[in-house]
């Protein structure tokens, strides 16, 4: 094993059906320039089968699932690193007891994702969506109906958000220009943490009352899953807006077509949904108060950039032998099978 060349794969859904790659941003000369190191693409399946992984060091996964059944016998797989920071399609408990670290990206999409947040917010109370679609109206839209369709300002406007963590920091900091307040919950963050941001923590209740922009950044979980449902969606003002950039289901899609239907907030913001693609026919399509993208809003060529170069980071750093940049499940570098692994890899031999 000492000469093996340290074998990386990409999930089959990085390229398209010609074998271009859909994200040229995405730089693997890093990879390709390491000596000793090969890079290959495997081809498409939904979840990872097992026998596609027996005799590889390192996995980069983009859409596709990593369950129980996708770790390879061998206990050669050392990393499963995803492109992006959701990990509900990794089975992170399983990899752990196999000795396998999983990585995410946090620096790559900190500030994409923050931007996509303030874009969201910007527009719905600036009601974009509705005054683009007048002014295409002509004379009549320009002059007249506009007069109906009044933004809202945010000076002094409370700005809440599900978590305080990477993302959730880093919008915060971006929104101090504005004038706003500040308010979360998070049971994990530090007073010291919410204390440099000027954020308020409050418990749950407390934030889905006083929120006139409430924005979702927490990971989906158990616990998160449906977080924001009928009875949460009940407390907030009339004249609020909610959005989430972080993963669908954990707002009760069902319940909050019902809130805005009935008035209950003004309008929501929304890049992720349950059951992605929604239906064309979907009912939140026809909610003009509304804003919809495609689980894309925070997709640049700066944000692929640095989503490939942490995943990278996190590889090189596995075949060094070091612990990789982005671990989430940092209690295997505690475990006596990962820290063999880890030796091994800085004691071969490069050629």
């Amino acid at each position: 094993m000492e000469n093996e060349n340290f074998r990386v794969v990409l999930s089959g859904d990085f390229r398209n059906k010609d074998g271009s790659l859909k994200y040229p941003d995405f730089d693997l000369a890093p990879l390709r320039g390491t000596p000793g190191l090969t890079v290959d693409f495997l081809e498409e399946s939904d979840p990872i089968r097992s026998d596609q992984v027996e005799n590889v060091d390192a996995l980069i996964l983009l859409g596709v699932r990593f369950t129980r059944d996708s770790i390879p016998k061998s206990g050669r797989l050392s990393i499963v690193a995803r492109f992006g920071v959701g990990y509900d399609s990794v089975d992170v408990e399983a990899c752990t007891a196999r000795d396998i670290a999983v990585c995410i990206t946090p620096d790559g999409v900190r500030r994409p994702v923050a931007v996509a947040i303030l874009t969201m917010m910007l527009a719905l109370t600036g009601k974009l969506p509705i005054k683009d679609r007048l002014t295409r109206l002509g004379p009549d839209g320009f002059a007249q109906a506009r007069n109906h369709h009044m933004g809202v300002g945010l000076m002094g406007l409370t700005l809440g958000s599900l978590g305080v963590g990477n993302i959730g920091a880093e919008m915060f900091r971006l929104a101090k220009p504005l004038g706003m307040r500040f308010i979360a919950y998070d049971p994990f963050t530090t007073a010291a943490t919410a204390e440099e941001l000027g954020v308020a923590l409050v418990d749950q209740e407390t934030l889905f009352r006083q929120s006139d922009i409430l924005t979702v950044n927490c990971p989906l979980t158990a616990e998160t899953h449906h977080l924001v449902n009928a009875h949460h969606l009940s407390l907030m003002k009339s004249t609020s807006f909610i959005i989430n950039t972080a993963r669908g289901p954990i707002i009760d899609q069902e319940a909050l077509v019902l809130a805005i239907k009935r008035g209950k907030i003004a309008g929501a913001g929304l890049d992720v949904f349950e059951g992605e693609p929604l239906d064309a026919s979907h009912p939140l399509f026809n909610l003009e108060n509304v804003i919809v993208t495609p689980h894309a809003l925070c997709w640049t060529d700066q944000c692929f950039a640095g989503i490939g170069a942490a995943d990278v980071a996190s590889v090189l750093a596995i075949r060094s032998g070091s612990q990789p940049p982005g671990l989430l499940n940092k209690s295997v570098m505690t475990q006596a099978g990962f820290l063999r692994k880890l030796k091994a890899y800085a004691g071969r031999v490069i050629t």
